[in-house]
């Protein structure tokens, strides 16, 4: 939310016009973004990114919780944000998948969706109950 809000602030338009744009990447750049921020440590449930293609692919046999690539969080306006076949994946903070709504309507445990690029139906990973997950312990 900062991130978005610094965007918004930084180039004098609306807070309420602009989201997050996403930027798959194979290793850390060495350099700070300009805009928006970079995340590490999570992990993929029920599914993996393909190191090669980075997009989603098939969980390898008995591994049930694959690291996730560097991903950018990249602020852009809503008309703006790249359009690309994907699947809408719900990111937690744990694996119980579950939380409280808190006072302001927000829930306890969900973070956000992210844009994950997949060359397969957005149904084929809800099948399989594909989520992000920030931490491993709950």
């Amino acid at each position: 939310t900062g991130s978005l809000q610094n965007y918004a602030r930084k180039y004098t338009i609306p807070i309420d016009t602009v989201n997050f744009d996403f930027e798959f990447l194979g290793k850390m750049p060495k350099t700070k973004a300009e805009d928006g921020v970079y995340t590490d440590g999570l992990y993929v449930e029920g599914a993996r990114i393909n190191e090669t293609t980075l997009k989603l692919d098939e969980s390898k046999p008995k591994v049930l919780f694959s690291p996730m690539c560097y991903v950018l969080l990249k602020p852009a306006e809503n008309d703006k944000i790249s359009e690309y076949p994907h699947y809408n994946c719900p990111v937690y903070r744990t694996t119980a998948r579950k939380g409280t709504l808190s006072t302001t309507g927000h829930s306890t445990n969900f973070v956000m969706f992210m844009r994950l690029p997949s060359d397969q139906p957005p149904s084929h990973w809800i099948t399989r109950g594909v989520a992000l997950i920030s931490t491993l312990s709950d």
